[in-house]
């Protein structure tokens, strides 16, 4: 994947969020935006994203759809980097990265379990997705410590924002 430095080129990224209305009045959009640019800043990476905010019903289509998992998940990161069967990046769009979509029922869940608010758990699944997208995996014991080293910087750099 092609890094290249925001001081290069600042306005490299680009964020395009979407909530499901349910959720409309209870996210906001820019904050969602705000972490996603902060981690892509953070990587060195330009190009261009999508969160998508659903329910439980919509992240299990798509988990079921492409995944072959018919259960719902909190969080499913779609790189357009890969060759993924099903889905089709725009060809026109060199730089995008692929697609975050995160449950938010899940993560208001999750929230209460871990003891914080479902904006920290929103983090948590955006910056998360965003890595998967960046080439980090958790399949065994030391790619998992070393995502979830940077996930924790990267939540600690978001926090301070």
């Amino acid at each position: 994947m092609d890094r290249r430095s925001y001081a290069e080129e600042p306005e490299g990224c680009e964020v395009d969020v979407q909530i499901a209305p349910a959720y409309a009045g209870v996210l906001s959009e820019e904050r969602l935006r705000e972490i996603a640019e902060a981690v892509l800043r953070a990587e060195c990476m330009l190009g261009q994203v999508a969160i998508v905010v659903t329910d439980n019903e919509g992240i299990q289509e798509l988990n079921r759809d492409f995944l072959g998992n018919d259960e719902p998940t909190d969080v499913l990161a779609f790189s357009a980097q890969e060759e993924a069967e099903g889905f089709v990046a725009a060809p026109e769009v060199d730089d995008y990265l692929g697609d975050v979509i995160v449950s938010y029922p899940r993560a208001v869940a999750q929230a209460k379990v871990a003891g914080h608010s479902a904006e920290q758990e929103m983090a948590l699944l955006i910056v998360h997705g965003l890595l998967h997208l960046l080439g980090y995996d958790h399949g065994d014991e030391e790619e998992r410590a070393a995502m979830w080293a940077r996930q924790e910087a990267l939540l600690a750099m978001s926090n301070a924002q």
